[in-house]
């Protein structure tokens, strides 16, 4: 789930509380979240290494010869992106971590955020902007946007790519981009873990953490791989039907256990 989830346009949140409250599957221990982030996180980093490395080639010629190309305002534009959820995650983080997630309040999110997604996908105009060509202001908007996925049942890779389509990015530049934000945005995430289960002296359950991160790694990896490959050609709207087949169940669930 944590493979497929993080990258595809699909709500993490409601994939992990539907199998929950079906199955009565017990909450994770924070140890193995680690691990399957960082699963994630090394997938991620590994498809973009060539963008990285030439990130990296590119900050050193900036240092050097004082000219930035591409790839270094390409990153300038992810940290730009990046900055409006983690100042709203260190405002709210003591607020978000203990307030209750109700099915029917993740079932109209997952509704809400799949048809905007439809939305941007199908009745926006496309001038097939590059993730290179990404301005301050849409670096900034598609920041901003992404900070709805601290609301329960958004997705948030789906909802930086829909910024992206909003904003006129052709389907596989919004990908790109909301896939190379994700690193930092895991990043986070796996650091600000570390620390609470170092402070909680958290136990490791190897027999658990290892095969989890090896399988998110391998799963994530390929989502970002088939996604990319077939984004053009399929389109957001097999994801949308599939979204608003899942806030249907999670209404269903929600409702009958009301």
């Amino acid at each position: 789930m944590q493979g497929l989830t993080e990258f595809l346009p699909i709500s993490t949140s409601a994939h992990l509380v539907l199998p929950s409250q079906l199955l009565g599957w017990p909450m994770q221990s924070l140890t193995l979240d680690i691990a399957l982030h960082l699963g994630s996180l090394v997938a991620v980093v590994a498809y973009f290494r060539h963008d990285l490395v030439h990130f990296g080639a590119g900050l050193w010629n900036w240092f050097r010869e004082g000219e930035a190309d591409v790839y270094v305002r390409l990153m300038a534009q992810v940290v730009t992106a990046t900055l409006p959820i983690v100042a709203l995650g260190v405002l709210l983080r003591d607020w978000i971590e203990p307030h209750p997630r109700s099915l029917l309040l993740i079932a109209a999110t997952t509704v809400g955020f799949a048809l905007l997604m439809w939305v941007a996908d199908t009745r926006i105009a496309r001038s097939g902007t590059s993730e290179f060509e990404v301005s301050w202001r849409d670096a900034l908007l598609i920041g901003l946007l992404q900070m709805l996925a601290i609301v329960p049942g958004t997705s948030r890779s789906g909802i930086t790519m829909t910024a992206g389509l909003l904003l006129g990015m052709s389907r596989e530049a919004a990908s790109r981009f909301a896939f190379l934000l994700a690193i930092p945005t895991i990043l986070g995430t796996t650091v600000l873990g570390t620390i609470g289960a170092i402070q909680i002296d958290a136990s490791v359950a190897w027999i658990e953490v290892l095969p989890g991160f090896a399988v998110s790694a391998v799963v994530s990896y390929l989502s970002i791989h088939y996604f990319l490959k077939w984004i053009e050609r399929t389109g957001m709207t097999p994801y949308v039907i599939y979204l608003l087949t899942v806030g249907a169940a999670l209404t269903l669930v929600g409702t009958l256990r009301s």
